[in-house]
């Protein structure tokens, strides 16, 4: 899978719309109310949560791209689901970075403009995705990967990252060849 294509499909539904288009669409209709109208020197400490929430969503965003390409031989578009389980890299702290990799860049563009509409875009995306992911995209993946996606769901947070990367143990490994080869 080519990392290109892989890019492309992050940059067209998780940047182009929801990260650029309605925020800008938001941002025209009701305008930017930097730091939700805090001056400086309280502006600064706002300013510096918005560079680490940007810049950490957009990495995180580009790192998920790039494994899922790698590893899973897929793109992050539902149309092209994975066709192996990824458990390296990010996946090994959190089992959705990519959409967690989103929702730290939105809360970046609503501490930086201040706008009650992209505030509220920012809760809709993240309730959408709260109730989402459990109910249509991790049945696909019980489907799909069985016993090994049950075990990484087990092990590995939907939204919060563990501190520490989640191995998979000598027993585990076994258990699970001897249910893939049973």
């Amino acid at each position: 899978m080519s990392l290109v294509k892989n890019l492309r499909s992050v940059f067209f539904l998780p940047v182009l719309i929801i990260l650029v288009g309605v925020p800008l669409l938001l941002l025209w209709l009701e305008g930017a109310h930097w730091f939700w109208g805090i001056e400086p020197p309280w502006s600064w400490g706002i300013l510096l949560c918005v560079a680490l929430l940007i810049c950490a969503g957009s990495a995180l965003m580009l790192h998920t791209a790039r494994v899922l390409s790698q590893r899973g031989k897929s793109t992050l578009a539902p149309w092209d689901p994975t066709r192996k389980l990824v458990v390296q890299g990010v996946y090994r702290h959190v089992r959705n970075p990519m959409m967690l990799g989103v929702f730290c860049v939105l809360l970046g563009e609503t501490l930086l403009f201040g706008a009650r509409g992209i505030l509220l875009w920012t809760l809709l995306f993240a309730i959408v995705n709260v109730i989402g992911v459990p109910r249509f995209e991790e049945p696909g993946l019980q489907e799909r990967f069985g016993a090994q996606y049950a075990l990484y769901k087990k092990n590995v947070p939907r939204w919060i990252p563990r501190l520490t990367p989640w191995e998979l143990t000598d027993g585990e490994m076994s258990g699970l060849n001897n249910e893939h080869n049973g």
